[in-house]
């Protein structure tokens, strides 16, 4: 209700009377991490902490953007050449430039938005942004077009406005969350099925530890590992015409291929592939209740995210190793990598114990303290 305040409070200031308020939430993934943009399986889920903005038409064909927490205020036009200057306002304007590409209106607008998703730490607060922009140009402009479509829209941002070639996770999970429920989404054929999910009635919490180490995800090192899959695929292809992507491919024909691809392509496709099963393994153990599975299937995946696919760190190792160490039940580096957070499943009755030695020690050793942030799953884009 704060953030909520803030953001009508300042839109009456910049522009007179109120608009309509709209929400969309970042997402934590438990695991299926860097398999969305090779066909697989992820498991994510909308989390209690977003984007929200108060939005009206304005009669004109600009967009007048106020931003709270950058406290900054740009507008521009509708136009493909009126791209604003401001990487952040160029998340918004994507989103009106994909949904005119796909035959919606956009009539000018005002809008006031902030964010309680901490940024950097691998939280999805772009993608949380563009859903809740799409979502609510969507309503406004009466344009009928699907959640789906809606989640297209914001991929389609990051890849053309804002040099990121991500998968359809993040604003899928945006878009689509149900509080009390994870999502396990195939990235190839976009099946989904909803699965409840309440750690607190079987006696866990989940707590992101963030190591405040910031990845920039338009970095080469991203585009770079999903080329090194792409090579991978496509060796593999030669003898198994069916391998569209990584997430078609058997550990075997990997291996068939080995000596025709750099050694690092090998690593990468040999951790996607391992954790496209753990996906589905992880979904097995969950309906069944056996947390104890589940949570060790996340350290495999943490392990494979850094000795395979290279993309953790000094600092979220040793928050997986503590992990591991003080018997908390799951944990691994979540999101793209090279720095955020680490994801844990604790037992209740291990959370204090955890959080304190995670803070006392990750202090002690690289001299600034992680954020804790404790995550509930809720409900993704909607209007207020």
């Amino acid at each position: 209700m704060e953030m909520q305040n803030k953001i009508h409070q300042k839109f009456l200031a910049c522009f007179g009377e109120g608009g309509t308020m709209y929400a969309s939430a970042g997402r934590v993934n438990l695991i299926g991490e860097h398999t969305d943009y090779n066909g697989g399986y992820v498991f994510p889920g909308a989390i209690d902490k977003g984007i929200m903005t108060e939005i009206k038409f304005n009669g004109t064909d600009k967009v007048n953007l106020y931003s709270l927490d950058y406290d900054a205020a740009t507008s521009f036009g509708l136009a493909e050449e009126d791209k604003p200057a401001e990487a952040w306002a160029r998340y918004v304007f994507g989103v009106c430039r994909e949904t005119i590409k796909r035959g919606g209106k956009v009539a000018g607008f005002d809008a006031v938005f902030a964010g309680d998703v901490p940024l950097g730490a691998g939280l999805s607060s772009s993608a949380a942004l563009e859903s809740c922009f799409a979502f609510a140009i969507n309503d406004l402009n009466q344009n009928g077009i699907d959640k789906f479509e809606l989640a297209k829209i914001g991929q389609s941002t990051e890849h053309n406005y804002c040099g990121v070639k991500c998968g359809i996770m993040d604003q899928f999970a945006s878009c689509f969350g149900k509080k009390g429920n994870l999502i396990r989404l195939n990235c190839k054929t976009l099946e989904y099925k909803y699965f409840p999910f309440d750690p607190e009635a079987a006696g866990y919490k989940l707590v992101l530890i963030d190591s405040c180490v910031k990845h920039e995800l338009a970095s080469s090192a991203y585009n770079k590992r999903r080329a090194s899959c792409e090579n991978a695929a496509a060796a593999m292809r030669k003898n198994h015409p069916d391998v569209e992507f990584l997430s078609d491919a058997k550990r075997l024909w990997l291996e068939e291929v080995r000596a025709d691809i750099p050694e690092e392509d090998f690593l990468r496709a040999e951790y996607v592939i391992g954790e496209v099963q753990r996906v589905l393994d992880f979904c097995d153990a969950l309906e069944r209740g056996d947390y104890e599975t589940a949570g060790e299937m996340m350290y495999q995946t943490h392990f494979g995210m850094s000795k395979l696919y290279e993309v953790s760190c000094e600092e979220l190792d040793f928050l997986n190793k503590l992990a591991r160490k003080m018997d908390v039940t799951g944990s691994r580096v979540m999101g793209g990598g090279f720095g955020g957070c680490t994801i844990n499943l604790v037992k209740k009755e291990l959370y204090k114990p955890f959080v304190d030695a995670a803070v006392e020690q990750f202090t002690a050793k690289f001299g600034h303290a992680p954020k804790v942030y404790d995550v509930v799953i809720s409900d993704g884009a909607r209007k207020l």
